[in-house]
């Protein structure tokens, strides 16, 4: 093994980025990074140390002949070291128009839709993507340059869900090097030097003037990244815990919607915590808006102004304060139905236990959790992946009683989670997997026919669902953002 594969093996063991038995599949896309990720985990693989899945390419369609030739690339590469490969392609361009989003926004949400299709194809349980620390570096400058704060600054995490980056304590020179010295070409992006692009700019021209005046800069700048993750996720944690306080009501009415807060409480707490305090209150209401760092201080102005009553419209939610009162309730057709003659959001109140037919297959739309959910039913050859990701679930088909639906949370509910030795209260299972108070009331629940609980989306399947023979049929849920 390189010594560049021994410290690559080092880190992985030392950050936990990949569990025993867990099965990893590398996103190529045929630059620099990408391959040398390839190869680096070839050598490991061959010492016993990793269980490769196969290669991961997504062709976004944006470069014409160019893109072609790197798909035929890595194709090519694939059946060189005898590795199977997932290829896909979206037109990016067309996505970010639909979606009215920027190119590289679309892009990276593609992208990750087509990892996560990729890892139930191939099957793996992580995939791996070749973030080094000069990518780290440019992320934590870019999101400097737009007054980030922690949250921000904590940058690109080594894994997130099923998402590993083993190379984001490595620099891109020496990823080059290793390919030198083992003669494998790769492929330059002319997209990459397209100043236009903002993280181009940061990449040749911002970078290299921080060299000059700091060697050691990059490096600097992801150790600033590592400390704000570290001071972020206490910060985060003690928002959670304040805003179980804060809440009034909600909660206790068996609903999410509205949210009825103490703002002078609010108002005390530390601006950091208040901070994230609101945020939290806001996202569990609307996951899916998109919220800026403007509208969170609105929030807190609104709760430590002078005056008793005050109204915002954000994207998706309402606030209104009244008296020492603020009363936080998702907008949509629903809740336009219910508020009061006045607008007011008071008379605004979420169904508690709302029932939703799921046809198999089929699809459902959940705006108060702000997700899509669908269904689908098929054989399946080969080994099943548990756990790889949370956003789908295999259920064994004739473990269920059709039709499927979709509800939240009810009093008395309880359910075996898979692996788990007996039955518990759903209650007991949400604490324990640290779901906010706040959100609890919007994680969506699939239930079968005898409304037995057989999935709470993105945490656990029912254990008596799980499949033992898939060629005799398994019926697969996927949730996904309806922003996506």
């Amino acid at each position: 093994m390189s010594p560049l594969a021994r410290r690559v093996l080092r880190s992985l063991r030392r950050r936990g980025l990949i569990a025993a038995g867990e099965r990893i599949a590398v996103a190529l896309s045929g630059g620099s990074d990408s391959v040398a990720l390839t190869f680096l985990v070839r050598e490991i693989a061959a010492a016993g140390e990793l269980a490769v899945a196969g290669l991961l390419h997504l062709n976004h369609g944006l470069r014409g002949k160019e893109a072609d030739d790197d798909e035929r690339f890595c194709r090519a590469l694939a059946e060189r070291i005898g590795w199977p490969i997932v290829v896909d392609r979206v037109d990016a361009a067309a996505l970010a128009r639909e979606h009215s989003q920027s190119i590289e926004s679309a892009s990276r949400a593609a992208r990750y839709r087509f990892f996560d299709a990729g890892m139930r194809e191939l099957p793996a349980d992580v995939a791996a993507t070749a973030h080094t620390l000069d990518d780290q570096a440019e992320t934590v400058l870019l999101r400097l340059l737009r007054g980030a704060g922690t949250r921000g600054l904590a940058g690109i995490r080594s894994r997130r869900g099923p998402y590993v980056r083993p190379l984001l304590t490595f620099r891109r020179d020496e990823l080059r090097a290793y390919l030198a010295s083992i003669g494998e070409p790769f492929r330059e992006d002319s997209s990459n030097q397209d100043l236009a692009i903002v993280r181009n700019r940061v990449r040749h021209e911002l970078m290299p003037a921080i060299a000059r005046i700091a060697p050691a800069g990059a490096r600097a700048l992801a150790r600033l990244a590592a400390l704000a993750r570290d001071d972020e996720d206490f910060l985060q944690e003690s928002a959670i815990k304040a805003s179980r306080s804060l809440v009034l009501s909600g909660e206790e009415e068996g609903s999410s919607a509205p949210l009825r807060i103490d703002c002078r409480a609010l108002a005390g707490l530390p601006p950091a915590v208040g901070r994230r305090v609101a945020r939290e209150l806001l996202s569990s209401l609307q996951p899916a808006a998109s919220l800026t760092s403007r509208h969170i201080e609105a929030v807190r102005e609104l709760a430590t102004a002078d005056k008793p009553n005050g109204h915002l419209d954000l994207p998706g939610i309402a606030v209104e304060r009244r008296g020492a009162i603020l009363t936080i309730c998702a907008q949509g057709r629903e809740s336009r139905q219910m508020r009061g003659p006045s607008g007011s959001a008071r008379g605004l109140k979420r169904r508690a236990g709302s029932h939703q037919p799921l046809d198999v297959p089929g699809v459902i739309e959940m705006p108060e959790a702000g997700v899509r959910i669908a269904a689908s039913i098929q054989q399946v050859t080969g080994r099943i992946v548990l756990g790889g990701d949370r956003n789908v679930a295999m259920l064994q088909a004739a473990s269920i009683q059709l039709p499927l639906a979709v509800r939240s949370r009810r009093p008395g509910d309880r359910f075996r989670p898979l692996g788990a030795p007996g039955r518990r209260k759903l209650q007991d299972f949400l604490t324990d997997r640290k779901v906010p108070r706040t959100r609890r009331d919007i994680v969506p629940i699939v239930v079968d026919a005898a409304d037995r609980i057989v999935w709470v989306v993105g945490l656990a399947i029912a254990e008596e669902c799980r499949v033992t023979a898939p060629e005799a049929g398994v019926v697969i849920l996927e949730v996904r953002d309806l922003r996506n």
